[in-house]
């Protein structure tokens, strides 16, 4: 199960960062972007150091918020924020058309929930990747928990330059997760090698719809919050991401802003003017708890020092998400299937 309890939260603020040194990792976190200096560039360069510590700092709270699966989800009236993620992971894993024996690839997988849950759905065997020691020790735990020690399994790697041979996988997704990589050209690339000719790649991408005006300064300020408090060195437009797997050497099957037609809204779990039970953590009352608890664990001295400044930053990136969501400026489920072909020629 995931971390839920408040200690839980505390002691893993900072993920393999010595405690001591939290407080200076949210610094240096921090200065990589435009609302503390920073500059995109910097942010492409260093991209690895960027999201590692992004990673590190906060994924207790994203367990603690969300669970093991930390993403959104195209949502039905009547559906729970859990159902709808669950649905949003069995929906790529039916576009796949993954069975029983196929080998398959989570690039950026996080603590391993969608992963799991796939695992589970489509009975494969699922190797997830990931550049984050914290998250894969959480992950590895939660595989042994869960029974799929001996079928799935994590690999420390770089999207951009995996040890992976050639064709090597039936099928490769990833959820919310390419998003970080400096240059999509260069991630799609690297999966197009590793994916076996005539299979699929399938993937849920954080993107800027064709509304964003980059002259417009309430746009620009939405999406440079967005990238601070999810460890973005950009956030590219769907039409910049099609036409990089295109070149990638892909062949696309269809694409789609899947939040287009979402009954329910799918920035709803972060929308402060909204209330939920089943949620609470996400609403307005239990950030507010959540932003308390944190100040006071870090008082006494059981949360590292730092910790508060992660919730704050965190609480800035979910404002950026909803006023994007608001504008339809912004979507985390740009859905696309694409091929690589049976022959490069």
């Amino acid at each position: 199960m995931a971390k839920s309890g408040a200690l839980d939260l505390a002691t893993g603020v900072g993920g393999k960062i010595n405690k001591k040194e939290v407080q200076s990792a949210v610094e240096q976190y921090e200065k990589y972007h435009v609302c503390f200096g920073g500059d995109e560039e910097t942010r492409k360069t260093n991209y690895s150091d960027m999201v590692n510590k992004y990673y590190d700092l906060a994924t207790s709270f994203y367990e603690f918020g969300w669970g093991e699966s930390f993403h959104f989800a195209h949502r039905w009236v009547g559906e729970s924020l859990r159902e709808s993620i669950k649905r949003h992971e069995h929906f790529l894993a039916l576009q796949l058309g993954l069975k029983r024996g196929m080998k398959v690839l989570d690039v950026g997988c996080g603590i391993g929930g969608p992963l799991r849950e796939i695992a589970r759905f489509s009975s494969t065997s699922i190797t997830g990747l990931n550049n984050n020691e914290y998250q894969i020790s959480r992950g590895i735990e939660l595989n042994r928990v869960a029974g799929l020690e001996n079928t799935c399994d994590f690999v420390k790697g770089d999207f951009m330059k995996m040890s992976f041979p050639d064709n090597t996988y039936d099928a490769v997704y990833a959820i919310e997760a390419t998003c970080h990589a400096p240059d999509a050209l260069g991630c799609y690339k690297e999966i197009y090698r590793v994916l076996k000719p005539g299979q699929c790649f399938a993937a849920y991408e954080w993107c800027m719809t064709d509304h964003y005006d980059p002259n417009n300064e309430t746009h620009k300020k939405i999406k440079a919050e967005i990238e601070l408090g999810n460890g973005l060195p950009d956030v590219r437009s769907t039409a910049q991401c099609l036409e990089a797997l295109k070149q990638a050497g892909f062949e696309v099957i269809w694409d789609k802003d899947l939040a287009a037609d979402s009954p329910v809204t799918w920035y709803l779990p972060l929308d402060t003017s909204r209330f939920s039970i089943t949620s609470f953590r996400l609403t307005a009352f239990g950030r507010l708890i959540t932003r308390t608890m944190v100040k006071t664990l870090e008082y006494v001295g059981l949360a590292p020092a730092g910790s508060e400044r992660v919730s704050s930053f965190l609480e800035k990136a979910a404002e950026g998400l909803v006023e994007g969501g608001r504008k339809e400026i912004f979507t985390p489920m740009y859905f696309f299937l694409v091929r690589k072909p049976l022959s490069d020629s």
